[in-house]
């Protein structure tokens, strides 16, 4: 196969990677495939398959375990794509061919590619919606990326003909310069780290890194992918346990740290360091100076087990600003991120972490890392794939909504046929999606352009994205559905009806409609304006109103509208600042964001109001139970926003002796332990009251947020009397437990009887 032989020797004479296009029948693209490997003089060692027939006598994955190439090099990857095109393993599996390589991708007729349907499209077609109604706007969007961008080789195996040879005729390049060891005296790290860099850039971030040598050390480090992060950040690592530190490596999976403890062993075994493996899954290097380097999962190790001397994140932009701000009570911490990856969104990591880091004392050192360590810088198959998957998506740059307020935007639908049409606008719409949330990747897409459930919502000034919103359309099951679902079968999609049907039990809750709110951003230099309120209000009155979307199949009127997220604070009260209500809060963290997750609701209909107003119900009546139990340790602030966000509130049934029992509580005269039931029962009224306990006869405000802690964390979720002294900060257990009787005082004044009250004066 002629064309293959000459896209690898082109390829390996500049170091780039071509790409290779074998379209037809399967049977037809998987004989040519080996054809073209053969030609191309790539062997079966250095070959990986990635589909569902074995084929090729080398190494094979499914698709969906795209992932375990992550941080691995092949000279060829084959994506056998006829049954199933995934975004995200496209991405992936791109990433992992070296310098000199090809990749290969079979595929159908071209022209036909687009109006067939595949397994991935089955996962897009969410009930009530079958897989017809998936569309095949993103196959579109990667053929006309594949016609238009150079190193593309396109063959039609079916009429043996090459119509893109993919040919480049690259300008010689000049030779990058070599790394340097730094000649200083002041150097912490040994020569052979520096000496096993492969760039001037990472000889230049390992230099930063020496900065964790030092408490208060913290390093930033920003590259594209294959860039070499991981591995420099392997080697500092492995510096830092010679010399006797601790080290704690964390990621969002174990795997995706495997570059970082593989450099870090090489440099240990070329120190000639006895280095022993604890466990397969989780290693610790141990070094004969009696350091270590070691991992943990995010939401274990933002504790900082064990009290490390130092602290690696890699792949930080793939957590939650939350969770990173943790890490900055570890005494050195280094975070390192992918600017542009399906890993996570580096610009979001900038815009929105590196806030937090300004606000610290610490003196941060950050590193841009731009020569690529796989291949040359400027590799076509790389510029394909960030176009194709829009890895390099970016919102409008500032100056071009600086002026944007309410009055000068407009509400707008983005139909995938319109967002398909214009560049622009799609790449800004789903830059900023990207920048807003640490999830996006490009799965979210596909999503985005052929999901018959999705839609876009957006304010636009000036034609420039400045907010948007990428809502679900949710609910809407037959009967069938609706008692599988509630039997324990997992529905795709509707995963507010899903939660409140298989979590609470309530089968009639997939009958009503809404729109569920997946993402909603609004562009970081136009925040604290407004826009993001004004964006859920023009989509509120677009579905209470029923004018749906054209051409999504969408109901004519929603009930609700609803909105599920890792809950903190200050999104709970953003949510509730628009009108939204919570109905649950989940009992375990997410294992990726370290947050429980909330739901809340905001009806539009009678039918969304019933739905909502049960919910709520069953929500107070259980909260209680949760807080003492699943909940115990839940931020205090997240349990006063989320009690403060659920519409209406307890009611006090009381016993006469429970109020007398509260009212001597401040003076002596009774005990919380004695009947911590009425206790509860009283601060669960107070935090969900939305005027909050304003006393009678002398107007004195709602609680401070110092007292609605107490409550919460010794009432509620029942800490003991030591913990909640130390955790509010009190000068002692005995003004701890006086607070709480003040606070006591304060609610039976707003929320007592007249006896309570009566009694409550009788000591005073």
């Amino acid at each position: 196969m002629e064309v293959a032989a000459a896209l690898r020797a082109e390829a390996r004479d500049c170091n780039e990677r071509r790409l290779l296009v074998l379209a037809g029948q399967p049977e037809t693209t998987r004989a040519r495939a080996a054809d073209a490997l053969e030609a191309a003089g790539i062997d079966d060692a250095e070959t990986t398959l990635v589909g569902p027939e074995p084929f090729l006598n080398c190494e094979r994955f499914d698709a969906d375990r795209a992932s375990e190439l992550l941080g691995q090099t092949r000279t060829a990857v084959v994506y056998d794509a006829h049954e199933s095109l995934r975004p995200n393993a496209l991405g992936q599996l791109v990433g992992a061919v070296e310098g000199g390589g090809l990749f290969v991708l079979l595929a159908p007729p071209l022209s036909a590619w687009p109006s067939r349907r595949d397994d991935f499209d089955e996962t897009l077609a969410v009930p009530p919606f079958e897989s017809g109604d998936v569309t095949g706007h993103f196959r579109s969007r990667v053929i006309e990326t594949l016609y238009a961008h150079r190193g593309v080789a396109v063959v039609d195996v079916e009429r043996d003909s090459v119509e893109s040879d993919g040919l480049t005729d690259p300008a010689p390049r000049l030779a990058s310069p070599d790394p340097a060891v730094p000649d200083r005296e002041d150097r912490t790290f040994p020569v052979e780290a520096y000496t096993a860099c492969l760039t001037r850039d990472q000889s230049e971030t390992l230099v930063a890194m020496e900065a964790l040598s030092e408490p208060g050390g913290t390093v930033v480090v920003e590259a594209d992918r294959g860039r070499g992060k991981s591995s420099t950040a392997g080697l500092a690592a492995g510096s830092l346990a010679a010399a006797g530190r601790d080290v704690l490596v964390t990621a969002p999976q174990y795997r995706r740290a495997g570059e970082v403890f593989a450099r870090a062993r090489e440099l240990l075994d070329a120190l000639d360091e006895r280095v022993e493996v604890d466990d397969e899954t989780t290693p610790h290097l141990l070094s004969t100076d009696g350091g270590r380097v070691r991992y943990a999962p995010p939401t274990e190790a933002v504790a900082l087990p064990g009290d490390p001397d130092a602290v690696v994140v890699d792949e930080a932009a793939a957590l939650p600003v939350r969770l990173l701000s943790g890490f900055l009570d570890a005494p050195a911490v280094a975070f390192t991120t992918t600017i542009h990856g399906y890993e996570g969104a580096g610009r979001g990591f900038s815009v929105r972490f590196k806030d937090r880091l300004a606000e610290s004392d610490r003196t941060v050192r950050e590193v841009r890392m731009d020569e690529p360590i796989r291949y040359t810088a400027g590799d076509p198959v790389e510029v394909w794939a960030s176009r194709a998957l829009l890895l390099d998506a970016r919102p409008p740059v500032e100056p071009l909504i600086a002026d944007a307020r309410p009055e000068t935007v407009s509400y707008e639908s983005l139909s995938a046929e319109r967002l398909l049409s214009d560049e622009r606008l799609l790449r800004e719409a789903f830059g900023l999606l990207v920048l807003a949330h640490y999830r996006t990747e490009p799965d979210d897409l596909a999503r985005l352009l052929d999901g018959p459930n999705v839609s876009v919502r957006a304010l636009l000034h000036d034609g420039h994205v400045v907010s948007v919103a990428l809502l679900a359309r949710e609910g809407g099951l037959d009967a069938a559905r609706r008692a599988d679902m509630y039997a324990g079968g997992r529905i795709r999609g509707n995963m507010l009806p899903d939660v409140l049907t298989t979590q609470l039990r309530d089968e009639a809750a997939g009958i009503e409609t809404g729109w569920r709110v997946m993402r909603i951003a609004t562009h970081h230099a136009a925040r604290d304006r407004g826009l993001g309120s004004l964006l859920l209000e023009r989509i509120e009155a677009e579905a209470a109103g029923g004018s749906g979307s054209a051409g999504t199949g969408e109901a004519d009127a929603y009930d609700y509208l609803g909105v599920g997220f890792g809950a903190t604070p200050e999104l709970v009260s953003f949510w509730a600042d628009n009108g939204y209500r919570t109905v649950h809060v989940s009992t375990t963290r997410n294992d990726r964001s370290g947050e429980h997750s909330a739901i809340m609701l905001r009806a539009l209909s009678e039918a969304g109001e019933a739905l909502h107003d049960r919910h709520t119900a069953w929500f107070l009546e259980r909260v209680r139970g949760m807080l003492t139990d699943p909940l115990a340790d839940l931020d205090p602030d997240v349990v006063r926003a989320v009690l403060s966000a659920v519409e209406g509130t307890t009611r006090l049934e009381l016993t006469d002796w429970e109020w007398r029992l509260l009212a001597g509580s401040p003076h002596g005269a009774g005990l919380f332990d004695t009947a911590p039931d009425a206790f509860r029962a009283l601060a669960l009224r107070a935090l969900t009251d939305a005027d909050g306990p304003t006393p009678t006869g002398d107007g004195e405000p709602a609680l401070e947020p110092r007292a609605e802690r107490l409550l919460v964390r010794k009432v509620l979720q029942a800490h003991d009397w030591d913990s909640v002294t130390a955790q509010l900060d009190v000068v002692s257990r005995r003004e701890c437990m006086r607070a709480l009787g003040d606070v006591t005082a304060r609610l039976i004044e707003a929320y007592g009887t007249d006896e309570a009250q009566a009694e409550l004066e009788r000591f005073e």
